[in-house]
């Protein structure tokens, strides 16, 4: 199968790439090979490339960003007609479609871990823009995978994981909130997750995150964070009221993963598995 990868250069694609070269051929572009908000420059790599599937890991992904002024443009471009752009070309090729989502384009009022089938209603731009993403693609293509994650964190980007980290190290007093409860996913499990997924050839919208049971807050996920890392310093519970930020989250938006196990067999890993793997393998641990 040859694999052509958008945003090659993305946290995701740096463990994602590597793990389908295992047994496959696959044709990395970065946003400045590939600019997927360019309808022309899509279409014409993708039908010169010839692949077999696209994997889309192309993203604007500032969540708070998103919601400054003249910032909307730039998201919507990306995340919504860029996915167009990719769906087009998919469909004029016959080939599947496999793109990345998100956990926030949920509201977080459900209070229990969220299914594909669930109804969407996002709180900000980026899980807007998410959201039409999705929408072009089921509009557009009868061949697509739909993968929504929640807190992706891994060695080649900003994440939560590496911001407690760096906080840590150079303060002993850190705030975070506990009253915003989410399924953090590394990299690593999520490229095993879409490997599988592209395998089975199951097409539709799947959830795949790690595994934590009903949900973890980032306060007690910040505190696991800076133990397994073994380094001191003290977090302090505040809610999201107390620590405004430009960008609504859902409170609550923890995904079921259960239809993913279902229809391809994979298992989503412990997220403390999959925690001090990451913090082991990039030599994080104090």
């Amino acid at each position: 199968m040859k694999i052509l990868v958008t945003g090659s250069k993305g946290m995701l694609a740096q463990d994602l790439i590597p793990l389908l070269r295992e047994g496959y051929e696959v044709l990395p572009f970065s946003r400045q090979e590939l600019d997927i908000t360019q309808k022309d420059v899509v279409l014409k790599n993708i039908k010169s490339a010839a692949p077999e599937i696209v994997i889309n890991c192309a993203a604007y992904a500032n969540v708070d960003n998103s919601e400054a002024a003249g910032e909307r443009y730039k998201v919507f471009m990306t995340n919504g007609l860029g996915v167009q752009n990719l769906a087009i070309a998919c469909a004029e090729m016959n080939i599947p479609l496999c793109h990345i989502s998100t956990d926030y384009v949920f509201d977080g009022k459900k209070n229990r871990p969220y299914t594909p089938f669930d109804n969407t209603n996002p709180l900000s731009v980026y899980g807007e823009s998410k959201l039409a993403g999705e929408k072009y693609i089921q509009w557009i293509s009868d061949k697509f995978y739909i993968v929504r994650t929640s807190g992706l964190y891994g060695r080649g980007g900003n994440n939560f994981a590496l911001t407690i980290l760096n906080l840590a190290k150079g303060n002993s007093r850190i705030k975070v909130v506990t009253d915003q409860i989410g399924s953090p996913t590394s990299t690593l499990s999520l490229s095993a997750g879409i490997k599988k997924l592209i395998e089975s050839g199951n097409f539709g919208i799947y959830h795949i995150a790690d595994d934590s049971g009903d949900g973890i807050s980032w306060f007690d996920y910040a505190r696991e964070i800076i133990s397994l890392a073994g380094i001191k310093a003290e977090i302090i519970p505040v809610t999201a009221d107390e620590f405004p930020r430009p960008a609504k989250r859902p409170a609550y938006s923890v995904l079921d993963t259960e239809i993913i196990m279902l229809a391809t067999g994979y298992i989503p890993e412990k997220r403390e598995v999959a925690l001090k793997r990451f913090l082991a393998a990039n030599n994080l641990k104090g």
